[in-house]
């Protein structure tokens, strides 16, 4: 007995000083690269047992505010800081691109599949409610040969504040003037009309359940919940299907400034899709805590480089090499 006792007791002791020596970095941020950054923590973990993360998948904009408030160690979001928000910061952040990702504008119509040829404008017009039949000559148009429905248009957006909608209306506002001077863009909008589901979840279940809807999620979801979805018209006049290949791409003939905030909708490049954007990692310049500021920095120089290969498997489009040496060069500059 006093043997079993004993070795309880050791075992004790060594996990206390287990958990001792670990380091616990907590971030909190967007939902949408959720899937890749649990991914990691977990591959990261394996290789750095004395590294854990914790994080809270609390939407964008609640990153942005635990990040502000230094009540977390990182916040990540789809959708960078505003000018006013990096000033009411107590310190400079710096925003770190993590990969790349597709919104993908998905469709209920019976008997045709994915593929339907949309272009912005149109897009814009019928979260507008501009046009409202899916006959309407400026969808056939371009759809030869495929006998769309005299059925209404059903509108489905968003209910809650996302990096999704972020994503999406910052694209119908650099393709509409009339979507910018009326709604604008951000994580949560006044829609002009449509009904509205509570995360990608609620929209592709809308979607599923109502004929003749329309409605935006992530690459990843479309694919995971077998939704069929349109190519976009790009910048360059080409209906392009939305890939991991043609997401990259709206990274390339894109200027990247050194502070990674940029947006890449509606890209030149001929090959890209245009509905694509970065998600980022939101970090303190100057860390707080010596060990976890180091645990930072080499966690996202893994994730980068070595942790890209984790990417496609999860529908997400890794950064682009150029990229990948900017960021490098930026946490060089990360102080802890």
């Amino acid at each position: 007995m006093k043997k079993v006792l004993a070795l309880i007791v050791a075992m004790v002791v060594a996990t206390s000083f287990a958990f001792a020596d670990s380091t616990l970095i907590n971030g909190a941020g967007a939902t949408f690269p959720y899937p890749i950054y649990s991914k990691w923590f977990d591959e990261y973990g394996k290789a750095n047992p004395g590294v854990m993360f914790n994080y809270q998948s609390i939407g964008s904009g609640g990153g942005i505010k635990q990040i502000t408030a230094k009540t977390v160690d990182f916040g990540a979001t789809d959708g960078p800081m505003s000018m006013d928000q990096l000033t009411a910061a107590p310190g400079r952040i710096y925003h770190i691109p993590t990969v790349m990702v597709a919104v993908v504008v998905a469709y209920n119509l019976q008997g045709i599949g994915k593929g339907l040829r949309l272009s912005g404008d149109v897009l814009a017009d019928i979260y507008l409610g501009k046009i409202t039949q899916w006959n309407d000559p400026r969808i056939t148009e371009p759809n030869a040969g495929i006998n769309l429905p005299s059925s209404p248009i059903i509108v489905v957006h968003r209910s809650d504040g996302s990096g999704t909608s972020f994503i999406f209306t910052d694209y119908l506002s650099s393709v509409s003037g009339v979507w910018k001077g009326q709604v604008g863009k951000g994580t949560s909008v006044n829609w002009p009309l449509g009904l509205g589901g509570k995360g990608n979840e609620g929209v592709a279940g809308m979607i599923k359940q109502a004929p003749g809807s329309i409605g935006y999620v992530e690459l990843a979801y479309a694919k995971q919940n077998d939704l069929t979805y349109a190519s976009m018209k790009n910048q360059s006049g080409s209906y392009i299907e939305p890939t991991l290949d043609s997401t990259s791409k709206a990274a390339d003939g894109v200027k990247i400034p050194d502070d990674f905030r940029v947006s890449v909708v509606n890209s030149p490049n001929p090959e890209a899709y245009p509905i694509a954007s970065f998600t980022w990692l939101l970090i303190y310049k100057q860390m707080d805590d010596h060990v976890k500021g180091a645990a930072i920095v080499n966690f996202i120089k893994w994730a980068v480089t070595d942790g890209q290969k984790f990417a496609q498997d999860l529908d997400y489009a890794p950064l682009p090499v150029n990229v990948v040496q900017m960021i490098q060069k930026k946490l060089d500059q990360v102080k802890y």
